[in-house]
């Protein structure tokens, strides 16, 4: 039986007028990546907004320009990564455009946060040759950031690592992860982001590794309704970030491409992104 969560309301009264203001920044900060490689952490966080206010008239991402965002915010996501994790210059293409970037080592801002998004971006975006480059990222690397971070999270990352390198250690990191979110051990984040944001998609992503259809619809929909709860809150309902369940839509996509079915209707989850309309429209 198909399981059907609406999104929480959000106002369209502006969505156009702001989508421009919003596409005009982006398109300002990722062409002066090329002089100051440091702004990477601004063009990913807008560039990423961007994709998921597309979504809010185009709920499916069914239109072009949706995909070329999510593509855009993918591209900068990987090249975040990459500036860190290297001395020299890297070459990299972003928003149609090769561009030549400056390595910035790491920093504050390049956490184990920031490599789940990407991550999560490239899965979405089946960009395989990215997800193998992301995954040979030493989590030694993201600790060097020295954002504070639960443990959990870095265990998560090296669940993730595992399961798409074929890692022998992935059952022990994913349950060091989800062990790690439970309520009884001390924590960095917040009780409800930890409870609603972080462990529902490992849990989704546990039944995905077992390959259990029935459980990982389950776990899907309450990721999901989770999800809905945390950001339709009055503090929360009208940030654009809500818009889309990026962890959720990433384990999804990852279901999706071994044949799982699918018993979960959403716009939180787009459906052209889930069902890989897009991949292959134009050189990422």
């Amino acid at each position: 039986m198909t399981v059907t969560i609406s999104r929480h309301p959000f106002p369209t009264e502006s969505a156009t007028a702001g989508l421009s203001v919003l596409e005009n920044s982006t398109e300002s900060l990722i062409d002066g990546l090329e002089v100051d490689s440091t702004r990477l952490d601004d063009a990913f966080q807008l560039s990423l907004t961007l994709a998921k206010s597309h979504c809010l008239l185009d709920p499916e991402a069914s239109n072009l320009s949706t995909w070329q965002a999510w593509v855009n915010a993918m591209q900068v996501g990987s090249a975040f990564v990459a500036t860190m994790a290297t001395k020299v210059k890297i070459r990299c293409r972003i928003a149609e455009k090769e561009r030549v970037l400056e390595a910035t080592g790491p920093q504050r801002y390049s956490n184990p946060g920031s490599w789940l998004t990407a991550f999560y971006l490239a899965v979405i975006c089946r960009e395989k040759d990215r997800l193998t480059t992301l995954c040979h990222v030493p989590v030694s690397l993201l600790r060097e950031s020295g954002a504070p971070y639960d443990e959990f999270v870095y265990s998560w990352v090296e669940a993730l690592q595992a399961y798409w390198l074929g890692g022998p250690d992935l059952g022990a990191k994913l349950v060091a992860a989800i062990d790690g979110t439970a309520p009884q051990n001390p924590h960095i984040s917040d009780p409800e982001t930890t409870a609603k944001i972080f462990y529902p998609p490992m849990e989704v992503f546990h039944r995905l590794v077992r390959e259990d259809h029935a459980g990982f619809n389950r776990a899907l929909a309450e990721s999901i309704e989770r999800h809905k709860e945390y950001w339709g809150t009055e503090d929360n309902a009208l940030q654009a970030t809500g818009l889309v369940a990026l962890a959720p839509l990433a384990m999804t996509c990852l279901a999706y491409d071994a044949s799982f079915p699918i018993e979960v209707e959403s716009e939180y989850p787009p459906i052209a992104l889930l069902e890989r309309d897009w991949p292959g429209e134009f050189p990422t």
